[in-house]
Formats: structure tokens, sequence, C-alpha cells
């Protein structure tokens, strides 16, 4: 026996020792322990034993060698169902002696404050969890051993909370400094994982079957089973939202590398319950385990430091593990998007939350299917449903997916766990030969009620359009050639299969009459979508829906839709593409030539093209969300032909139908020039992973409109921010406020950044030309030094262009299209205390540059507006950088809604700007 153990023993005045304490007084919870400590003295509680027998114990010297006796126990004891019992037992103890700790001092500086009784806290956790990997082989067990190892499972994660901290960050914190933080990792997933799988076993018809003595005490059995599972995985879940304990996850080897967390995924997905469906507590709690299963793989996926999907295609055996777990993720997708919510909403007994489970699963999908490793996959097993939902009556995907409102949402919630009452549970259960006389567990859940209603139908709608986007997407050097196209293939011919069998609840449009409602639903969805830019979606993935629009629409031919006509071929991964008339134009060359080969009786005469620089793709960093930084202006193909005679390696990505949205193409190839350069004028600022991995995703926006605005705001207070990482993460916690998260690290880069581009700004700065009328004048076409760029849209993150140093554009000149000048920047690094006749630098919202001009007026009113209440100067606009139809932020009929139309009205390019928007030359 050791020294501590035995001191222990003698501090017990009966001749009892510290395993007869522990059977005797774990039934105590903390409000009858605090009961007897107040009626004690010198913290000596009497306790009479079943037996009857008066007995003393020091909870001071319990709570001190309490657990360093569990370890002793555990080291020395077989591995049997005794031993469960007895450290189920003692680990209630220590939790409720926990749980009084801050109401006693003694007790505080001993479990809270002693640095070796926490580290002993933390070992016995750690070897509890080794030892219960041992138990693997009681995976068939239909007797105690299941419930006692799911509950020490919990309870054990859940102690770390009582003696270290119940603050997530700061238990995160702790747990990655000790030095044994990897095995805790390793063995907690591995414990959580045999925990499924006892469920799981449980939950399987032959089990069922021998279980047939009471359908009360199994439901019974599998609903607890379940709630200790969730309260593991939750454990796990919540401290991967933590950005230390998750970016030390992704540097785990066994977890990542080799699928660990992969397995585990795979296990939870694949529960069901289909003899306990009528339970709505079961249903809910598999619900939510794989909802809190998805969240934590999409923290994993978002991590910043290291790409978790890259790390998983590391091995053969590991990807093809993640698309098994991609297939379940969409078998998900299409269990949840068949169930209409109508149909739900006249559904009963639906008390229990069932967690984001199809919000995240989309999100999951949106990943996947924006990774070359997994885009041709999620293509050939989702574009079916994808088509069905297309293939509804009109109403029926309005409300599906053009609504602020759906009859029934999904909510999240946490699961508020109870040591003591599910230790206990357990324990009584094991003890009892009938489970009928055990009332049943019931947990809290504290609704996670951070997300309105119409914030979640407009996420939901925002990933579905996004995955569209994704799977149409092709990016030269990066997509495999056969990919080019797929997913307008196969969904074309998914088309003609009867999408009665996947939505079942829902009314469709057959016959001829089915290409145009496909085509009226795509119509109404991109719509919708604009109104929820920038806030849920970014206008590149928008461009790509209009892209993949205009060409699904030229294909398809409404004959070849025929009442009763439906087959099921699987060439193509489950469905054939006889709709097509004739292939989409290919306007990508290897070569890097852009070739025209349409006649003039093409359906794609007046159709317009996306025209950009495959060499983009090879620039560190750069990655397929570049793909569309702007709009497009439309450009016919004779255009194309003419820019075809001097531009070298531009790719297209299809056609868009917009004729109003967007620029010219020689606006683009333009754009592309300059973001190549400005990538490679960025490494000076921020370390650019150059790695493959981080050029297989599109990069997505930071900050919206609203956000950047703030922070413009801030800097003038603290123009040193970036210096400041406390000041950094209170804005960055601000800032998620008002938009999607963003990351301390974000913010740092956001401002190291733009710090850059103010320095490059101050060092190329030049004085402009004396504005004159005669000047103004001639603005009525692109001038010599003006940037063919367009401005930002809503909800884009660009970056400011600059063509010297470019390695992917020839020369650009056409009878139509002036020369492209080499791009320019001027401007200084603080912002203009207005004064009339002042030379500024004009910025947007991003601090792009938009054009050079002089200060014009300051105070007062300018029709009926006052600068003061605003903040706002008036400007004439002397050298354009934008284009001049770009709409103002101060539109009025009275003097011009752009650029274009106030020198028309004004006879000078006079307008109203924003005060903190202005840099003075």
């Amino acid at each position: 026996m050791r020294q501590g153990e035995g001191e222990a023993i003698s501090t017990v005045e009966q001749a009892i020792d510290l395993i007869s304490v522990v059977k005797e007084i774990h039934g105590l919870n903390s409000q009858e322990l605090n009961k007897l400590l107040r009626d004690s003295e010198n913290f000596t509680i009497l306790f009479v034993t079943e037996q009857g027998l008066d007995v003393k114990i020091d909870v001071e010297k319990l709570a001190g060698f309490l657990p360093l006796h569990l370890i002793a126990v555990l080291v020395s004891s077989d591995r049997d169902e005794a031993l469960l019992r007895y450290l189920l037992c003692g680990i209630r103890i220590l939790h409720s002696l926990c749980e009084l700790a801050p109401r006693h001092t003694k007790l505080e500086q001993i479990l809270l404050d002693d640095v070796k009784v926490s580290e002993q806290l933390i070992d016995l956790v750690f070897y509890v969890l080794v030892v219960l990997n041992d138990y693997r082989q009681d995976i068939h067990d239909s007797g105690p051993v299941p419930v006692l190892l799911s509950a020490l499972v919990a309870c054990s994660f859940y102690l770390l909370t009582g003696c270290i901290s119940s603050q997530w960050q700061d238990l995160a914190l702790v747990m990655v400094a000790h030095p044994k933080v990897d095995m805790f990792m390793d063995v907690a997933c591995r414990a959580i994982h045999l925990v499924v799988r006892f469920l799981q076993n449980k939950l399987s018809v032959q089990h069922i079957e021998i279980c047939v003595k009471s359908s009360s005490t199994t439901e019974s059995m599998v609903n607890y089973l379940c709630q200790q599972c969730e309260a593991s995985l939750q454990f796990l879940q919540l401290l991967c939202q933590q950005k230390p304990f998750r970016e030390r996850i992704l540097k785990n080897k066994e977890l990542c590398g080799k699928g660990g967390i992969l397995f585990l995924a795979q296990s939870i997905l694949k529960l069901h319950a289909p003899d306990f469906a009528e339970s709505s507590a079961i249903v809910a709690a598999l619900s939510r385990l794989k909802a809190k299963v998805l969240s934590i793989l999409l923290h994993l996926c978002e991590a910043e430091s290291i790409s978790y999907l890259d790390e998983v295609a590391s091995s053969p055996a590991s990807l093809d593990l993640a698309k098994s777990v991609a297939f379940e993720v969409l078998e998900l997708l299409k269990t949840g998007l068949s169930k209409n919510p109508k149909h739900l909403s006249a559904s009963s007994d639906r008390t229990y939350p069932m967690g984001l489970l199809q919000l995240n699963a989309m999100r999951l999908a949106d990943i996947f299917s924006d990774d070359s490793n997994f885009r041709s996959y999620i293509t050939v097993y989702f574009t079916e449903i994808l088509s069905a939902i297309f293939s509804l009556s009109h109403g029926d995907f309005l409300s599906m997916w053009c609504s602020a409102d759906l009859p029934v949402r999904e909510e999240d919630a946490t699961l508020y766990y109870e040591v003591f009452a599910a230790a206990g549970w357990a324990l009584d259960s094991v003890s009892s030969l009938d489970l009928s006389n055990t009332s049943n567990l019931e947990f809290t859940f504290i609704p996670n009620s951070n997300m309105s209603q119409a914030s979640y139908v407009h996420q939901r709608t925002s990933l579905f359009v996004k995955i569209i986007a994704n799977l149409h997407c092709f990016v030269p050097n990066i997509c495999e050639e056969q990919e080019r196209n797929l997913f307008l293939h196969k969904f074309l011919g998914c088309l003609r299969m009867d999408p009665s069998k996947l939505l079942p609840s829902y009314a469709f449009i057959t016959g001829p009459q089915k290409a145009s409602a496909v085509q009226r639903n795509l119509r109404s969805l991109l719509s919708h979508a604009e109104s929820l830019i920038p806030t849920f979606l970014n206008e590149d993935d928008l461009q790509l829906l209009r892209v993949f629009f205009d060409q699904l629409q030229s294909l398809m031919n409404p004959s070849e839709f025929e009442e009763n006509r439906v087959q099921d071929d699987r060439s193509l991964g489950g469905c054939s593409s006889p709709l097509l008339r004739r292939e989409p134009p290919n306007l990508n060359n290897r070569n890097g030539n852009l070739k025209e080969e349409m006649s003039e009786n093409s359906a794609f005469q007046e159709e317009h093209f996306y025209v950009r620089n495959s060499h983009m793709d090879q620039a560190d960093g750069v990655t397929r969300r570049d793909m569309m930084d702007d709009k497009d202006k439309s450009i016919t193909p004779s255009g194309l032909k003419e820019i075809d005679r001097d531009v070298q390696n531009v790719e297209t990505s299809g056609s868009d139908t917009s004729s109003t949205k967007g620029k010219n193409a020689v606006d683009k190839l333009a754009e592309c020039h300059r973001e190549n350069a400005d990538v490679r004028e960025d490494e000076k600022v921020e370390t650019v992973q150059t790695e493959e991995k981080h050029r297989r995703k599109r990069k997505r926006t930071i900050m919206n409109d609203e956000q950047v605005t703030i922070m413009e705001r801030a800097l003038l207070d603290e123009p040193e921010m970036q210096r400041n990482t406390a000041l950094i993460q209170s804005w960055a916690d601000k800032l998620s406020h008002h938009g999607s998260e963003v990351t301390c690290s974000q913010l740092r880069n956001w401002l190291n950044n733009r710090k850059a581009r103010l320095a490059r700004l101050s060092k190329d700065a030049r004085p402009p030309p004396e504005p004159d009328n005669a000047f103004a004048g001639k603005q009525g076409g692109p001038q010599q030094g003006q940037s063919l760029r367009a401005p930002d849209s809503p909800g884009q993150e660009t970056t400011p262009s600059n063509t010297r140093g470019t390695r992917s554009m020839s020369r650009m000149n056409t009878s139509e299209n002036p020369v492209a000048p080499e791009f320019v920047d001027y401007g200084a690094a603080e912002f203009v205390q207005c004064k009339p006749g002042q030379f500024i630098v004009l910025v947007d919202g991003r601090g792009q540059e938009i054009g050079k001009g002089k200060v014009h007026q300051v105070q007062g009113k300018w029709w009926g507006k006052s600068l003061e209440e605003s903040g706002t100067c008036v400007v004439d606009v002397v050298d354009l950088k934008a284009d001049r139809w770009v709409k103002l932020p101060y539109p009025s009929e009275s003097t011009g809604i752009s650029f274009e139309d106030a020198e028309k009205k004004l006879g000078v390019m006079r307008v109203m700007w924003d005060s903190n928007k202005i840099f003075m030359l």
C-alpha cells in the first residue's frame, strides 16, 4: 500500500479504509455533503453507514488523497465490472467535492489551488481513458459493462471542468500545455468511439430481438447510452471550438493523418434506430450526435494554420475514408432535403432539439465540393438530388429555397450534463435486476439561440448556391480536364430521372413543361441570391450560378421531356445525359490561346463570356475563389475574336446571362493581370504557403463592407492597431457581430495588407494634372492611364492592382479596346482633414483606389444634404480609375447616379464622397 493511501486510512477514526469510504459516501450529493460539513467540527463529518456504524471522515484528507488512491486502484486491479463500478463511485465523489470547493476554502485550496493534486486529477482522467480502451472485447456485452463504461467516459471528461475550469477556453489552454496532451487526444477519441460502438450494438436489430423482456427497459437503456455518448462527444466538440486545442489536434498524426477523427465520424453517421422511430428522445439524440460530429469536422476543416483535408489526403487509405464520410454526409442531406417542412410542422411530440444537422451537412458539402480531391466525388453522388430540387413545382421551390421563413427549422442546444445524476443512474441500473423500477434520466438542454430564423434560412440558401457554384467551377492547372462541365452534363442527365423517388413529399412539373419549370426555378434562385449579398453570399458564387444557368438554358431541349419517359442509366456515375443537343463551347485551350469556335447561328451568339487568367492559379496562395473577383460586363463572341489576336493564357469558365451586371472582358483581363502582381506584392506582408493544397480552394471573403467601414473608422483613433494583439482581438470580436466571424489572425493580416497597400500608394505618389473642364469633358471614353477595372462588388475581397512584374499577360490592343496601360497607384498613408482645393485620392470601402480629384466643398449643404452630418465632402474627380457607369455612394436624380451621369448633369464629375475614404496626395 502506498504512503498516501496509508495516511488517508489513518485519518479515518473508525477501522475502515478508503475503499469502504468511497463505497459508502458516493451517494451523497454536494448539497448533502455541504450540510454535513456545516454541522461538523474541524472539517470532519459524521456519517452513518448502511450497517448502522458511525464513521468519522476527515474531508480535507479525503480530498487530498482520493485522486492518488484511485490511480493506484486503476493500476493494480483486474479489468472487470467491479473496477468500473468503483472508479465511477470515486469520480462521483470527486466531482461533488469539486462542486463544494468554491464554498469551502480548505477544499478550494486542495482541489483547485494545489498544483500537485490538480496534476493528479488530470492524470487520473488520462489513465481512466487508457484503461477503458482495454474493454473493446466487451463490445457485444449485453450486461452492465456498456452502461458503466459509457458513464465513466463522460464523467471523467466533465471532472476536468470541475477541477480545472468550467470555461472552455481556459480548459483548452491547460490541456494543450500538458505534456501528455497528445496521448489524451488519442485515448479520448478512442474512448468516445468505443461508447459509440456500444450504442451501435444496442441499436442493432439482433440485440433488440434478444432483449425482448421489456421494450420500455430497452428504450431506457438506449436513451441513457445516447445521453452519455452525446455528453462525451460534446466535450470534444467544445474543446475543438477553441483554437489552441483545435490546432494541436491537427498536428496529431493518429487523429488526422491516419483518420482517427474520421473513423469516429463514420461510426456516428452510420447510427440508425428504425426500431425506435416512435421515440422522439432517441431520434433527437441521434440527430444531435450527428450534428455535433459534423461540427467537429467543420472546425477542423476551417482551421487556418493547417489544412485538415490535405492531411487527410496525404494517404490513399485516409482519403478513401474521408470520401466514405463525405458519402454519409450526402446521404444525410438527401434524407433531410427529401422531407417537406410543411409536413414536418404537422408532426407532434417534437419537444427535443435536433441540432443543426442539415445546416452542418450543407456546410461540409460546401467545403468538400470546393476541394479538388472531393469535387468529382460530390458531383457523382449529389447531382441527382440537386436536379430533383430544381424539378419541383415553382411554389414548392420558392417555399423551400427562396423564402425568409420555413415552417420548421433546426434548433441547436447544449446538453447540461450532471455527473452525479449520470453516475447514479448507471450504478442503480446495474444493481437492479429489473430496470423498469429505475426512473428515466432526463437532462436539461440549453438552447443555442444565437441564430435567428431569417439567418438560418438565408444561410441554408446561400450554402445551396455555393455548392452549385463549387461544382460548376473549373480552374485550369488545378482541376482535371475530365472535370470540365462534368457537373453540367450530369445535371442534364439526371433531369431525365423521376424526381419523386428522391423527394416523395413534393409536387413536380413533368413533360415538355419541365425544362421551363427548371429554368424558372433557377431564375428565381438567382434573383433571391442577389438579396443575400454581401452578408450571406459572395458575388463570385452568384456569378458562377449565372454561368451555370446560362449554359444549362442553352443546352436544354424541351422535346426531350416526355411523359413517363424515365431512364435510370448509371453510365456517368448514375445519370446519362442524352438531353445534350450540343456540347457547351470549349473555350479553354491548353496552349493558352483563346479560341472562338462558334458559328454565327450558334445559340451562344448573344451570350457573354467570363474571361480569366489561367496563370493566376499558379500564384502562391491563389485559390479557386479568386476566380470571380468582380461582376462581369457583357461581351459578344466577336469581341472575343478581337481579343484573341494578342491575348495569351486566357481561360473561360462559361457564359453569363446578365447584360447589366459586370464589366467588359478587357476589364476582366486587366483585373486578372493586376491581381497576379499583387499576390506577389502581398508576400512582403504575410507568409503565403505555397504548397499545392492552398491552391485548391477558392478564397472566401474575410469582411463585408460594413465590417470594413467599422475598421476604417477605428483606425482613425488607433492607426497602429496591428501592433496591439489585445486590441486586434477585441475588434475581431466586435466585427463578428456585423457579419461572418473574423478571427484575430485574419484581422491582423488585413491590417498588415492595408498598411502595405498604403505604403505602396505613398511610394508611387505623383502630382495629378490640374483639373479643368476641358479635361473633364474628355471623360466620355477610357483615358490613357485609366484603369479598366470594375469597382468592388459588395461582399468581395479584392486586392490593389499593379501590372508590374506580371507573368501571365501579353499586350491587349484591339481596334475596339484601347491598350491596357500599366496601373500605378498614388496616395498617402493618412486620412484627409478635407479642405477645398486639396488634391486627394478616393478609395472605396476596401481601401481600393477609385480615382483622384480635388476637394470642392467641405461644409454646408450639397443639394439639400448636410456634409457635416453625413461625414462627406464634395470632390471633383480628375482621374477616374473605376468604370464610368459605377453607381455612386450617394446617388441622386439631381447630381447623378453614376460618375458618367454626374458629369452629364453638372458638366464636371462632381460627387459626394465619405471623408474617411479620402487620402491626401
